[in-house]
């Protein structure tokens, strides 16, 4: 009789994997912003984007577990709306987008959080050849077949060896709006 409920138990895990909503990040419709503090002569506040995002997305909000996001963006298309200036942080100093053309966000866990479709993700980030672990809330909404997720974080752009300007804020704010179907 255990033999036969162990059988079953992996039979229904299986099917639970089989069954996963799978989904690719939508280019088009999906913003990855940045926004970081710059003290040239006066304080101002860069902005910027990038493209080429790519991945998969499984996701079930019942089955939390089963939960997957492995996602990366084109170093290489920042656009801080100045070209001289992202020319510059495509080098080797900042970005060396030659030598690490992906930053990469995978997750490790999905965890439902306090709030109606709101939830944390636990993974790591890779950027420049480092990797860090990062936490940070976000929220997903069923939409057109996919969803839609949206969170932000911070992070320390010189613990992942980008750039080493001291007029530049050492935080910078991520905020990800990203449709996946």
């Amino acid at each position: 009789m255990k033999a036969y409920s162990i059988i079953i138990a992996l039979f229904i895990c299986s099917v639970n994997s089989v069954f996963a909503q799978h989904y690719t990040p939508v280019e088009q419709s999906s913003t990855v912003q940045f926004k970081v503090s710059h003290q040239m002569i006066f304080k101002s506040t860069v902005t910027g984007t990038f493209k080429g995002l790519k991945g998969t997305v499984i996701f079930d909000p019942t089955n939390l577990t089963q939960a997957v996001f492995d996602v990366s963006i084109a170093a290489e298309t920042i656009n801080s709306g100045i070209g001289m200036r992202d020319n510059h942080l495509k080098e080797e100093s900042y970005f060396d987008v030659k030598k690490h053309p992906l930053i990469i966000i995978k997750s490790q866990t999905i965890t439902k959080a306090s709030g109606e479709n709101t939830y944390t993700f636990t993974g790591t980030l890779t950027m420049k050849g480092v990797t860090k672990t990062i936490s940070f809330p976000f929220t997903a909404k069923a939409q057109n077949g996919g969803y839609e997720f949206k969170g932000s974080f911070q992070l320390n752009r010189l613990e992942y060896n980008v750039g080493s300007d001291n007029s530049i804020d050492k935080n910078v704010e991520v905020d990800l709006d990203v449709i996946a179907r």
